[in-house]
């Protein structure tokens, strides 16, 4: 059995397991962008635990020397790195802020993801500071690493303090 588990992120109360609506909440993504479907583990400013389901209608599935339909492995470390993302912006003070993928390093993709596998994802914190950020990230099909990698972040100013800093046209 599930625990539930909840928490005040800013003004908004998220309550384990997180479904695409709450994710929304927190991500600037939407479909077909948006890559995580569920989150079920959180430990702020620690670890997460997301959930990807690959379905036949992903738009942007490729198709193996076999014919048979995969994940790129693009999209599979853009969804580990949306899964770190929440878990950056679940800090208050980050809440509003605009999470930038700035990096990757030493990522391995062990085979390939088909539709109608389930892909677990876990972030886990290895350094986190004010505005940069880096994090392990493992994505697993049935228990076996799929991919995993080392992510780092930026995180940029909220949308309305950059839209203070813009010029205005004159009148």
């Amino acid at each position: 059995m599930t625990s539930i588990q909840k928490y005040n992120l800013s003004t908004m109360d998220l309550m384990l397991p997180l479904d695409h609506a709450a994710i929304e909440r927190i991500l600037p993504h939407r479909y077909p962008f948006l890559l995580v479907d569920r989150i079920t583990e959180l430990e702020v400013d620690k670890r997460i635990v997301g959930i990807k389901n690959v379905s036949l209608n992903e738009r942007y599935l490729s198709h193996a020397a076999d014919g048979a339909p995969v994940l790129p492995p693009t999209i599979l470390t853009e969804a580990i790195a949306q899964v770190g993302a929440i878990l950056v912006l679940a800090k208050p003070e980050n809440r509003h802020r605009i999470p930038f993928f700035a990096g990757i390093e030493r990522v391995r993709y062990r085979r390939p993801v088909h539709p109608g596998d389930v892909v677990e994802i876990e972030a886990t914190v290895i350094r986190l500071r004010r505005r940069v950020g880096l994090l392990k990230g493992i994505a697993r099909v049935s228990g076996t690493r799929v991919v995993e990698g080392t992510m780092t972040f930026a995180l940029g100013p909220a949308p309305s303090s950059v839209a203070n800093h813009l010029p205005t046209a004159p009148e």
